[in-house]
């Protein structure tokens, strides 16, 4: 549940916190007075909301934060999968604006904010204003009833969408597969240039690396040479005079005076050790010079070789080994369009076995969703008579699709007949808006008891509603509040009256300018709310005890359905 709101520059909120409590908390208050600034305010620290809509503009910053506490073993599972810590089951969702940049946080942890809506779909379900308007579409219709199923059917939906994806990538290669039917031989002919020049290019892997490293030695061999007979002349390898005889002298000088002390034996044996390597370096230094030789037509050979491989290189692939990948894939292209028929009755088969895969995921399904709707329109039914729909009937009728698509094959219509004596017809052709908002009021009564979400917030439920309608709406609302709680807006008393926790929201000027404040109140200030919202302009007396007395018979009704 919701244990407080906090939010600050947004709109004309400056700053608002309120502690909501357990049951059935009420927000009521003039038209514009800025209820939909908190239901706003709430959305945006969930992620489904963008600040730009509501960021005070004399703001340097605009904060929207949630305080839950939960138990629910999901929810302990997608805080652990983000290591999140979490003490006591209190969540702090919180998401602050600053500088066109907005930051989410869930227990002080900076989060994405895919995450926060993840999350908040365990913690929260929220019916806006105007979301009753879904139920004019049968697509909403299957994503209830799939909902209500989700425990089953969650698994085969993966399924299916996986499998449509296969029918459909399977059509598009077969289709394709008999368009290209007509420039085959054209293709043909064109791969096997392709392939000749390859092959009788005679590519190894690496080719190209070796000569150029060779190239590169053999185009550089006048500089190497001089570089190699200066070093030669500088450490003595072709004449006298160089570093390896002042090396031999300076040691024939030690050895002289090594017997007079000890010590010298050290750096007479690392004289020794420099000779010998110098001796080492001069004698390979040698060697390389006596075996190096410049051929000009092996230069030429190398030159026009590795033009070759860059040309290839240029047409079929940045590397040999690309190369001779791209070889490959044409040699098997050209394979495919040799037997030609053969691939396409691949292709076929292919296709027909996705589209049997995809019908027998669907049908099984259908199945699920046929089993599950029967139960979900006995207690949507049951719903709609305690909502004051008397005779009503309630069914959800199934036609198939003329093919299987990523949802399956189901069509799915609610019907309903209000009347007794009227045929059931589809509901988005015969139900008025408060129908509507009943309906949908009906169904997240089902819903919600069969989740494990803790809050729901109504926005507006009594769209289109009054007099005994709007009694049994409101009676409703607190039976949902016995075990969980619920977040209501209204503009109707019936609804405000069941309130256990009641607070108004109200504009009032300040400093120039105006702003939303919102406070609890207590039984007397409730009492003299549900006069405003039944009196209007003026407060009567009478209409103080009309207020009065709905909220003692509130309290009846209350203390009857527990």
């Amino acid at each position: 549940m919701i244990v407080s709101l906090h939010v600050k520059n947004m709109a004309l909120i400056d700053e608002v916190e309120i502690e909501l409590g357990e049951g059935l908390n009420i927000l009521t208050g003039e038209t514009g007075a800025g209820k939909s600034i908190l239901l706003g305010a709430v959305n945006i620290a969930l992620g489904a909301g963008n600040f730009r809509d509501y960021v005070r503009g004399d703001a340097d910053y605009a904060l929207a934060e949630l305080v839950f506490a939960s138990k629910q073993k999901s929810v302990r599972r997608k805080l652990d999968e983000m290591e999140i810590p979490w003490e006591d089951g209190e969540i702090i969702i919180s998401r602050k604006y600053r500088k066109g940049r907005s930051i989410s946080k869930v227990n002080g942890e900076t989060v994405p904010v895919s995450f926060v809506r993840e999350l908040a779909s365990y913690l929260i379900d929220i019916h806006g204003q105007h979301e009753h308007q879904s139920l004019l579409y049968p697509a909403k219709h299957l994503e209830i009833l799939d909902e209500y199923a989700e425990k089953e059917i969650a698994p085969l939906k993966q399924e299916c969408a996986a499998r449509y994806h296969d029918y459909v990538s399977a059509a598009r290669k077969l289709s394709k597969a008999r368009s290209d039917e007509a420039g085959r031989a054209k293709e043909a002919d064109f791969l096997r240039f392709e392939l000749q020049e390859i092959e009788s290019a005679g590519l190894h892997p690496g080719e190209d690396e070796d000569l150029e490293a060779r190239y590169r030695v053999m185009s550089n061999g006048r500089r190497i040479m001089e570089s190699l007979a200066e070093a030669g002349g500088l450490t003595g390898c072709q004449v006298n005079g160089g570093a390896a005889d002042e090396i031999g002298h300076a040691l024939r000088s030690l050895n002289a005076v090594r017997g007079f002390d000890g010590e010298l034996d050290g750096f007479c044996r690392m004289l020794e050790d420099i000779e010998g390597m110098l001796g080492e370096f001069n004698h390979g230094l040698s060697g390389y010079m006596d075996g190096f030789a410049f051929d000009e037509q092996e230069m030429k050979r190398i030159e026009d070789r590795l033009d070759l491989l860059n040309r290839l290189k240029a047409k079929y692939g940045k590397t040999l080994d690309d190369v001779l990948g791209y070889r490959k894939e044409k040699e098997e292209r050209l394979q495919i369009l040799q037997n030609y028929e053969e691939y396409l009755q691949g292709l076929r088969t292919e296709y027909e076995k996705a589209g049997k895969n995809l019908l027998l995921t669907a049908r099984e399904m259908s199945a699920i969703r046929k089993r599950y709707a029967a139960a979900l329109a006995d207690k949507i039914k049951e719903a709609l008579i305690d909502l004051n729909f008397l005779e009503v009937q309630f069914e959800i009728s199934f036609a198939p699709l003329d093919k299987p698509c990523e949802n399956g094959i189901d069509a799915v219509c609610f019907q309903i007949s209000t009347n007794p004596g009227m045929p059931l017809r589809p509901l988005g052709e015969v139900a008025s808006g408060g129908e509507l908002s009943r309906v949908m009021l009906a169904i997240r009564t089902v819903m919600a008891q069969q989740d494990e979400v803790d809050t729901l917030i109504f926005d507006e439920i009594d769209t289109g509603i009054s007099g005994r309608t709007a009694q049994k709406v409101s009676e409703k609302m607190a039976v949902i509040a016995e075990n969980r709680q619920v977040i209501c807006i209204t503009h109707l008393a019936q609804i405000a009256a069941m309130a256990d926790s009641h607070f108004q929201i109200e504009k009032n000027p300040r400093d120039g300018k105006t702003f939303t404040t919102i406070r609890l109140l207590d039984k007397e200030q409730s009492i003299t709310e549900l006069a405003r919202i039944l009196g209007g302009a003026k407060i009567t007396q009478a209409v103080l005890d009309n207020a009065r007395e709905m909220k003692e018979l509130a309290a009846k009704t209350k203390k009857y359905q527990c």
